[in-house]
C-alpha cells in the first residue's frame, strides 16, 4: 500500500556534471554509513555531486560550493545550465526517513562545469562536512543512468539528454 506524500514539498537542489577535458564525467561512489538516513538507501551506488540550496544562495553558487564540499574542486569553468527543474519522489520507505520526513523528494537544477584542474585537485575527505564518497572515477555520460539509484534513473535520462553535446 503506498501512502500520499503530495502534500510535503520538493527540496531545492542543484546537481553537478564535471566534465574532464576528454568530455568523461566525474561520478563518485557513495559512502554507507551505519544508520544512514539517506535519500539513497543501502546499495552500491555512483552519482554527481548534488546538494541542497541555501537560503538566499543562487542556483550556480549552490552547485560551486557543492562541487568544492564533496570534490575539492576549485579549477572549474560554468558550460550550461538546465532551463527547468527536474524532480523525483522518494519511495514510500524512504519518506518520513530522509531529510527528516520534510520533503517528498527533490526538484534539481543542475550545472555543467569543465574541470580545467590537474586530477590531484580532487579531494574526496569532505571539506567541511563529513564525506559523501568513498572513491571516485571519470565515467563515459552513458553509464550515468546504469550507476545511479533507481529512483533517480529518470532524472539522470534528462541531464544526460541535456548535456550530452557538451561531451565532445
Amino acid at each position: 500500500m503506498t501512502s500520499d506524500h503530495s502534500n510535503l514539498p520538493y527540496r531545492p537542489c542543484v546537481g553537478v556534471m564535471l566534465l574532464n577535458p576528454q568530455g568523461r564525467v566525474w561520478i563518485g561512489h557513495r559512502i554507507v554509513q551505519e544508520n544512514d538516513d539517506e535519500a539513497e538507501g543501502v546499495g552500491m551506488w555512483w552519482q554527481m555531486p548534488q546538494g541542497g540550496i541555501d537560503d538566499g544562495e543562487d542556483v550556480r553558487s549552490a552547485a560551486l560550493r557543492e562541487l568544492t564540499e564533496e570534490t575539492g574542486v576549485r579549477s572549474a569553468t560554468v558550460l550550461a545550465e538546465t532551463d527547468d527543474w527536474f524532480t523525483y519522489d522518494l519511495p514510500d520507505h524512504l519518506v518520513g526517513v530522509a531529510w527528516k520526513g520534510r520533503y517528498r523528494g527533490q526538484k534539481q537544477k543542475w550545472v555543467a562545469f569543465r574541470f580545467t584542474g590537474e586530477d590531484s585537485e580532487i579531494d574526496i575527505s569532505g571539506i567541511g562536512h563529513k564525506p559523501e564518497f568513498d572513491e571516485w572515477r571519470w565515467a563515459d555520460i552513458n553509464e550515468l543512468e546504469e550507476l545511479i539509484v533507481p529512483f533517480k534513473r529518470q532524472v539522470y535520462g534528462q541531464v544526460v539528454k541535456a548535456f550530452r553535446h557538451l561531451c565532445v
